[in-house]
């Protein structure tokens, strides 16, 4: 792949990912799910990347013209990726996104991108971190702990966090994190778009039984205007990580990541734009910009970029 085309398909996926805020924010209002409903949420994910695998295998078939095949090892692999990269990352995802604002939910997302620095350490001799990438991890940090703290004054506790908002979120950082190395691995001599397509099905099952059994059964009834919101957020998650999953190919993880910056950026000006309520203050502006910077720092490669 030309390096040229790394950025712009980069900023495709982190555009989609930076919209899916507002629109699942949306959708929630629109079903009239309250903030504690958990199994719900947990379903409504299930449906959505039932249909993103779904979209992936018939591209698959568009662009392959043969129908996508995976042996039992492929499947073991599939499964445990799609417990992280789609169950255990959406499930603290969407319920942590209904505790929170869509502004501080796109800044806090970009914990992941630390969280993978910080994995890729352990994992790969080629991918230590450096002088560059202690500075962004702090600048990073710094922006997650700035963000949390608009409304000192005003409550008791020094920061604004809650577990099952800003906790869970934080968490979905983790778990997606884990799941980019996983993906890293898995994708060596394997086509992106099965192990894409393979992972969100696994994962997505596992979410609709979880949210099924845990609403006695009872499935989710759409009306029109959250169906359409339903359907793209399926469709920018296939689009989405088709792209990123053939970048974290064909590129180290870090030369990947470092495009992550633009995401908590978009997901909060999106967030303004779409969201009512939603507005910036001194403390979001302040975060988002550590946080983002950060990103761009841990990530920042001198060299030219290099196939793996």
């Amino acid at each position: 792949m030309n390096k040229k085309t790394l950025p712009i398909l980069a900023l495709i996926s982190c555009f989609l990912w930076a919209s899916a805020f507002p629109v699942l924010k949306i959708t929630y209002e629109l079903l009239n799910m309250n903030s504690n409903d958990i199994y719900s949420k947990v379903q409504l994910a299930g449906y959505r990347f039932l249909l993103a695998a779904i979209i992936i295998f018939v591209i698959y078939m568009i662009i392959y013209k043969k129908l996508p095949k995976f042996s039992l090892k492929d499947f073991k692999l599939y499964l445990l990726l799609g417990l992280f990269q789609t169950t255990l990352q959406y499930f603290f995802f969407y319920n942590g996104l209904a505790n929170t604002s869509g502004v501080k939910a796109a800044v806090l997302s970009s914990s992941g991108t630390f969280f993978v620095v910080i994995l890729a350490h352990i994992v790969y001799t080629d991918d230590k971190i450096t002088f560059n990438k202690i500075i962004g991890l702090l600048s990073g940090f710094i922006g997650i702990i700035v963000i949390n703290m608009d409304n000192i004054g005003s409550t008791s506790d020094f920061f604004n966090i809650s577990l099952m908002g800003e906790g869970f979120l934080i968490c979905a950082g983790l778990v997606s994190a884990i799941g980019t190395i996983l993906a890293k691995n898995i994708m060596k001599g394997r086509n992106p778009f099965i192990v894409t397509g393979g992972q969100m099905l696994m994962g997505s099952i596992i979410l609709l039984i979880v949210g099924l059994i845990g609403n006695g059964g009872q499935v989710i009834e759409f009306n029109s205007k959250a169906f359409s919101l339903y359907v793209y957020s399926a469709f920018l998650s296939a689009i989405a990580f088709c792209i990123w999953y053939y970048l974290l190919r064909k590129f180290k993880a870090t030369e990947v990541t470092i495009y992550k910056f633009l995401i908590p950026i978009l997901g909060a000006i999106l967030s303004v734009l779409f969201i009512r309520e939603e507005t910036f203050n001194k403390y979001i502006i302040v975060g988002l910009l550590f946080a983002s910077g950060g990103i761009y720092i841990v990530n920042k490669i001198n060299s030219n970029y290099k196939n793996n």
